[in-house]
Protein backbone atom coordinates (compact mmCIF):
# COMPACT_ATOMS: atom_id res chain seq x y z
CA UNK A 1 0.00 0.00 0.00
CA UNK A 2 1.08 3.57 -0.96
CA UNK A 3 2.47 5.65 1.89
CA UNK A 4 0.11 8.66 1.29
CA UNK A 5 -2.75 5.80 1.56
CA UNK A 6 -1.25 4.77 5.14
CA UNK A 7 -1.36 8.54 6.12
CA UNK A 8 -4.91 9.56 4.57
CA UNK A 9 -6.42 6.50 6.35
CA UNK A 10 -4.65 6.94 9.58
CA UNK A 11 -5.73 10.62 9.40
CA UNK A 12 -9.54 9.53 9.07
CA UNK A 13 -9.28 7.14 12.22
CA UNK A 14 -7.83 9.85 14.22
CA UNK A 15 -10.23 12.38 12.61
CA UNK A 16 -13.11 10.43 13.65
CA UNK A 17 -11.40 9.83 17.20
CA UNK A 18 -11.41 13.98 17.48
CA UNK A 19 -14.64 13.57 16.41
CA UNK A 20 -16.01 10.92 18.51
CA UNK A 21 -14.13 13.31 21.82
CA UNK A 22 -15.65 15.91 20.53
CA UNK A 23 -19.05 14.88 20.75
CA UNK A 24 -18.33 13.51 24.50
CA UNK A 25 -16.73 16.61 25.19
CA UNK A 26 -18.97 18.93 24.45
CA UNK A 27 -22.03 17.19 24.88
CA UNK A 28 -22.36 18.54 27.54
CA UNK A 29 -22.69 21.81 25.74
CA UNK A 30 -26.10 20.65 24.82
CA UNK A 31 -27.68 18.70 27.75
CA UNK A 32 -25.91 20.54 31.30
CA UNK A 33 -28.98 22.90 31.28
CA UNK A 34 -31.92 20.03 30.73
CA UNK A 35 -29.95 17.57 33.41
CA UNK A 36 -29.41 20.28 35.57
CA UNK A 37 -32.75 21.27 35.76
CA UNK A 38 -34.11 17.74 35.35
CA UNK A 39 -36.46 18.30 32.51
CA UNK A 40 -34.65 15.38 31.11
CA UNK A 41 -32.51 12.34 32.49
CA UNK A 42 -28.63 11.57 32.03
CA UNK A 43 -29.97 8.91 29.96
CA UNK A 44 -32.89 10.87 27.96
CA UNK A 45 -30.77 13.85 26.90
CA UNK A 46 -27.82 11.94 26.03
CA UNK A 47 -30.04 9.67 23.49
CA UNK A 48 -31.80 12.92 22.33
CA UNK A 49 -28.51 14.87 21.72
CA UNK A 50 -26.81 12.17 20.25
CA UNK A 51 -29.76 11.28 17.16
CA UNK A 52 -29.57 15.79 17.03
CA UNK A 53 -26.06 15.92 16.75
CA UNK A 54 -26.20 13.30 13.94
CA UNK A 55 -28.86 14.63 12.19
CA UNK A 56 -27.41 18.34 12.76
CA UNK A 57 -23.74 16.85 10.71
CA UNK A 58 -25.55 17.04 7.38
CA UNK A 59 -27.11 20.59 7.89
CA UNK A 60 -24.20 22.09 5.24
CA UNK A 61 -20.54 22.24 4.76
CA UNK A 62 -19.41 25.93 4.93
CA UNK A 63 -18.02 25.88 8.28
CA UNK A 64 -15.88 22.45 7.04
CA UNK A 65 -14.70 24.65 3.68
CA UNK A 66 -13.43 27.19 6.56
CA UNK A 67 -11.51 24.76 8.41
CA UNK A 68 -10.62 22.54 5.55
CA UNK A 69 -9.35 25.62 3.18
CA UNK A 70 -10.08 29.09 4.89
CA UNK A 71 -7.21 28.83 7.27
CA UNK A 72 -4.33 26.73 5.85
CA UNK A 73 -3.81 26.06 1.78
CA UNK A 74 -4.40 22.23 1.81
CA UNK A 75 -1.97 22.06 -1.07
CA UNK A 76 0.55 24.00 0.70
CA UNK A 77 1.33 20.92 3.73
CA UNK A 78 1.85 17.54 3.80
CA UNK A 79 -0.06 14.96 5.75
CA UNK A 80 1.93 14.93 8.60
CA UNK A 81 1.02 18.55 9.46
CA UNK A 82 -2.66 17.42 9.74
CA UNK A 83 -1.82 14.48 12.03
CA UNK A 84 -0.13 16.81 14.18
CA UNK A 85 -2.99 18.98 14.06
CA UNK A 86 -5.64 16.31 15.24
CA UNK A 87 -3.06 15.06 18.03
CA UNK A 88 -3.06 18.72 19.43
CA UNK A 89 -6.66 19.02 19.91
CA UNK A 90 -7.06 15.78 21.42
CA UNK A 91 -4.51 15.83 24.16
CA UNK A 92 -5.79 19.54 24.88
CA UNK A 93 -9.58 18.48 24.60
CA UNK A 94 -8.33 15.31 27.16
CA UNK A 95 -6.26 17.74 29.32
CA UNK A 96 -9.47 19.91 29.75
CA UNK A 97 -11.90 17.18 30.12
CA UNK A 98 -10.03 15.82 33.12
CA UNK A 99 -10.42 19.13 35.13
CA UNK A 100 -14.16 19.59 33.90
CA UNK A 101 -13.23 22.43 32.07
CA UNK A 102 -15.67 23.36 29.02
CA UNK A 103 -12.86 24.42 26.44
CA UNK A 104 -13.77 24.76 22.77
CA UNK A 105 -12.85 21.31 20.79
CA UNK A 106 -13.14 23.68 17.60
CA UNK A 107 -10.32 26.32 18.41
CA UNK A 108 -8.49 23.50 20.09
CA UNK A 109 -8.21 22.07 16.70
CA UNK A 110 -7.90 25.35 15.07
CA UNK A 111 -4.99 26.40 17.28
CA UNK A 112 -3.36 22.71 16.15
CA UNK A 113 -3.51 23.20 12.73
CA UNK A 114 -2.39 26.75 12.83
CA UNK A 115 0.36 25.56 15.19
CA UNK A 116 1.30 22.59 12.85
CA UNK A 117 1.57 24.75 9.61
CA UNK A 118 3.89 27.16 11.08
CA UNK A 119 6.44 24.39 12.36
CA UNK A 120 6.68 22.67 8.77
CA UNK A 121 7.04 25.99 7.02
CA UNK A 122 9.27 27.45 9.52
CA UNK A 123 7.10 31.01 8.51
CA UNK A 124 3.86 32.60 9.48
CA UNK A 125 2.85 33.34 5.97
CA UNK A 126 1.66 29.78 5.35
CA UNK A 127 -1.51 30.88 7.84
CA UNK A 128 -4.31 32.83 6.17
CA UNK A 129 -4.47 35.82 8.84
CA UNK A 130 -7.19 38.03 7.20
CA UNK A 131 -9.62 34.54 7.17
CA UNK A 132 -8.38 33.50 10.61
CA UNK A 133 -9.07 36.83 12.58
CA UNK A 134 -12.82 37.14 10.89
CA UNK A 135 -13.89 33.65 10.99
CA UNK A 136 -12.09 32.28 14.31
CA UNK A 137 -10.64 34.98 16.16
CA UNK A 138 -13.65 37.78 16.25
CA UNK A 139 -15.72 35.19 17.15
CA UNK A 140 -13.83 33.96 19.74
CA UNK A 141 -14.72 37.21 21.18
CA UNK A 142 -17.73 38.07 20.35
CA UNK A 143 -19.39 34.96 20.57
CA UNK A 144 -19.87 34.30 24.49
CA UNK A 145 -20.52 38.01 25.06
CA UNK A 146 -23.89 38.24 22.46
CA UNK A 147 -24.76 34.83 24.05
CA UNK A 148 -24.60 36.60 27.57
CA UNK A 149 -26.26 39.76 26.08
CA UNK A 150 -28.92 37.73 24.45
CA UNK A 151 -29.71 35.04 27.48
CA UNK A 152 -29.70 38.43 30.21
CA UNK A 153 -31.92 40.57 28.02
CA UNK A 154 -34.43 37.74 26.91
CA UNK A 155 -34.57 36.51 30.39
CA UNK A 156 -35.32 39.72 31.17
CA UNK A 157 -38.19 39.70 28.68
CA UNK A 158 -40.01 36.60 29.92
CA UNK A 159 -39.71 38.22 33.75
CA UNK A 160 -41.35 40.90 33.30
CA UNK A 161 -43.95 39.04 30.75
CA UNK A 162 -44.33 36.51 33.39
CA UNK A 163 -44.22 38.12 36.65
CA UNK A 164 -47.84 38.03 37.50
CA UNK A 165 -47.87 33.86 36.95
CA UNK A 166 -47.29 31.61 39.57
CA UNK A 167 -43.90 30.17 39.77
CA UNK A 168 -45.08 26.50 39.57
CA UNK A 169 -47.13 27.24 36.39
CA UNK A 170 -44.23 29.12 34.99
CA UNK A 171 -41.57 25.74 36.13
CA UNK A 172 -44.50 23.80 34.58
CA UNK A 173 -44.76 25.21 31.03
CA UNK A 174 -40.69 25.60 30.83
CA UNK A 175 -39.96 22.35 31.81
CA UNK A 176 -41.88 20.81 28.08
CA UNK A 177 -40.69 24.23 26.78
CA UNK A 178 -37.41 23.29 27.06
CA UNK A 179 -36.74 19.78 25.65
CA UNK A 180 -37.54 21.67 22.85
CA UNK A 181 -34.81 24.11 23.24
CA UNK A 182 -32.68 21.48 23.87
CA UNK A 183 -32.86 19.52 20.58
CA UNK A 184 -32.51 23.17 18.85
CA UNK A 185 -29.17 23.53 20.66
CA UNK A 186 -28.20 19.61 19.87
CA UNK A 187 -29.12 19.81 16.30
CA UNK A 188 -27.06 23.39 16.33
CA UNK A 189 -24.10 21.97 17.91
CA UNK A 190 -24.05 18.89 15.32
CA UNK A 191 -24.63 21.34 12.33
CA UNK A 192 -21.32 23.05 13.28
CA UNK A 193 -19.32 21.27 15.08
CA UNK A 194 -19.88 18.61 13.40
CA UNK A 195 -17.97 19.93 10.71
CA UNK A 196 -14.68 20.39 11.39
CA UNK A 197 -13.91 16.85 11.36
CA UNK A 198 -15.17 16.66 7.37
CA UNK A 199 -13.02 20.00 6.84
CA UNK A 200 -9.66 18.05 8.33
CA UNK A 201 -10.35 14.73 6.19
CA UNK A 202 -11.35 16.47 3.13
CA UNK A 203 -8.01 18.79 3.65
CA UNK A 204 -6.20 15.52 3.62
CA UNK A 205 -7.64 14.48 0.62
CA UNK A 206 -6.89 17.50 -1.57
CA UNK A 207 -3.52 18.00 0.02
CA UNK A 208 -2.76 13.95 -1.17
CA UNK A 209 -4.34 14.46 -4.24
CA UNK A 210 -6.92 12.13 -4.25
CA UNK A 211 -9.67 15.16 -4.37
CA UNK A 212 -8.99 17.93 -7.24
CA UNK A 213 -10.94 20.49 -5.15
CA UNK A 214 -12.51 20.81 -1.91
CA UNK A 215 -15.45 18.78 -1.77
CA UNK A 216 -17.12 16.97 1.28
CA UNK A 217 -17.65 13.38 0.72
CA UNK A 218 -20.60 11.84 1.22
CA UNK A 219 -19.26 8.97 2.96
CA UNK A 220 -16.64 11.80 4.88
CA UNK A 221 -20.15 13.60 5.94
CA UNK A 222 -21.60 10.29 6.99
CA UNK A 223 -18.18 8.89 9.27
CA UNK A 224 -18.18 12.42 11.16
CA UNK A 225 -21.76 11.95 12.10
CA UNK A 226 -21.67 9.14 13.59
CA UNK A 227 -18.43 9.89 15.18
CA UNK A 228 -19.86 12.67 17.31
CA UNK A 229 -23.17 11.15 18.05
CA UNK A 230 -21.53 7.91 19.37
CA UNK A 231 -18.63 10.42 21.76
CA UNK A 232 -22.05 11.95 22.24
CA UNK A 233 -24.14 8.83 23.08
CA UNK A 234 -21.35 8.40 26.37
CA UNK A 235 -21.29 11.77 27.67
CA UNK A 236 -19.23 13.96 29.91
CA UNK A 237 -20.91 14.16 33.29
CA UNK A 238 -17.87 16.46 34.59
CA UNK A 239 -18.36 19.24 32.17
CA UNK A 240 -22.11 19.06 32.65
CA UNK A 241 -21.69 19.73 36.01
CA UNK A 242 -19.49 22.72 35.59
CA UNK A 243 -21.94 24.11 33.18
CA UNK A 244 -25.28 23.18 34.69
CA UNK A 245 -24.70 23.86 38.17
CA UNK A 246 -21.78 25.22 38.69
CA UNK A 247 -21.95 28.63 37.18
CA UNK A 248 -25.43 29.46 38.56
CA UNK A 249 -28.27 28.01 39.78
CA UNK A 250 -30.96 27.34 37.07
CA UNK A 251 -34.75 26.72 37.03
CA UNK A 252 -36.64 25.54 33.73
CA UNK A 253 -37.37 29.06 32.00
CA UNK A 254 -33.56 29.76 32.76
CA UNK A 255 -32.46 26.50 31.02
CA UNK A 256 -34.85 26.97 28.41
CA UNK A 257 -34.07 31.30 27.65
CA UNK A 258 -30.08 30.06 28.06
CA UNK A 259 -30.19 27.46 24.99
CA UNK A 260 -33.27 29.40 22.96
CA UNK A 261 -30.04 32.04 22.98
CA UNK A 262 -27.28 30.14 22.70
CA UNK A 263 -28.79 28.41 19.41
CA UNK A 264 -29.66 31.90 18.11
CA UNK A 265 -26.31 32.59 17.86
CA UNK A 266 -25.10 29.19 16.78
CA UNK A 267 -27.01 29.21 14.02
CA UNK A 268 -26.19 32.80 12.76
CA UNK A 269 -22.27 31.64 13.28
CA UNK A 270 -22.65 28.67 11.32
CA UNK A 271 -24.68 30.35 8.16
CA UNK A 272 -21.66 32.77 8.26
CA UNK A 273 -19.44 29.89 7.47
CA UNK A 274 -17.62 30.46 11.14
CA UNK A 275 -16.55 27.32 12.87
CA UNK A 276 -17.84 28.72 16.41
CA UNK A 277 -17.11 27.36 20.02
CA UNK A 278 -20.58 25.75 21.39
CA UNK A 279 -19.41 25.69 24.69
CA UNK A 280 -18.87 29.56 24.47
CA UNK A 281 -21.78 30.45 23.55
CA UNK A 282 -23.97 28.24 25.58
CA UNK A 283 -21.76 29.21 28.65
CA UNK A 284 -22.15 32.93 28.24
CA UNK A 285 -25.83 32.73 27.45
CA UNK A 286 -25.60 30.59 30.82
CA UNK A 287 -24.26 33.62 32.53
CA UNK A 288 -26.40 36.25 31.19
CA UNK A 289 -29.31 34.34 32.74
CA UNK A 290 -27.89 34.09 35.85
CA UNK A 291 -26.88 37.68 35.60
CA UNK A 292 -30.65 39.06 34.81
CA UNK A 293 -31.21 38.02 38.86
CA UNK A 294 -28.42 39.65 40.17
CA UNK A 295 -24.83 39.63 38.80
CA UNK A 296 -23.96 38.21 42.13
CA UNK A 297 -25.95 35.14 41.03
CA UNK A 298 -23.08 34.28 39.08
CA UNK A 299 -20.35 32.49 40.14
CA UNK A 300 -17.44 34.22 38.91
CA UNK A 301 -14.41 32.41 40.08
CA UNK A 302 -15.59 29.29 37.91
CA UNK A 303 -16.58 31.94 34.96
CA UNK A 304 -12.63 32.94 35.26
CA UNK A 305 -11.05 29.43 35.28
CA UNK A 306 -13.42 28.75 32.00
CA UNK A 307 -12.19 31.95 30.38
CA UNK A 308 -8.70 31.24 31.18
CA UNK A 309 -9.19 28.16 29.77
CA UNK A 310 -10.64 29.50 26.10
CA UNK A 311 -7.63 31.83 26.43
CA UNK A 312 -5.06 29.04 26.50
CA UNK A 313 -7.04 26.69 23.85
CA UNK A 314 -5.33 28.27 20.35
CA UNK A 315 -1.89 28.78 22.07
CA UNK A 316 -1.99 25.32 23.87
CA UNK A 317 -3.08 22.94 21.04
CA UNK A 318 -1.06 25.18 19.06
CA UNK A 319 2.44 24.21 20.77
CA UNK A 320 1.23 20.75 21.09
CA UNK A 321 0.69 20.16 17.98
CA UNK A 322 3.57 21.73 17.05
CA UNK A 323 5.91 19.84 19.36
CA UNK A 324 4.18 16.51 18.05
CA UNK A 325 5.39 17.14 14.39
CA UNK A 326 8.30 17.36 15.78
CA UNK A 327 8.32 14.25 16.66
CA UNK A 328 7.23 12.73 13.80
CA UNK A 329 9.62 14.03 11.52
CA UNK A 330 12.49 12.59 14.50
CA UNK A 331 10.84 9.42 14.32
Amino acid sequence: MPSSMIIIITIVIVALVFDFINGFHDSANAIACSVSTRVLTLKQAVIMSALLNFVGAFMNVKVAKTIGSGIVDPNSIVLEVIIAALVGAIVWNIITWYFGIPSSSSHALIGGLVGSAIMYKKSFIIVHWASLFSKVIIWLVLSPVIGFFIGLVLMNVINMTLRNTRPATVSKIFSKAQIGSAMLIALNHGGNDAQKSMGIITMALVSAGFLPQFAVPTWVKVSCALAMALGTSLGGKKIIKTMGSRMAKIAPVNGFTAEIGASAVIFSATMLNAPVSTTHIITGSIMGVGASKRLSAVRWAVAKEIVTAWLLTIPASAAIAAGTLVLINLI
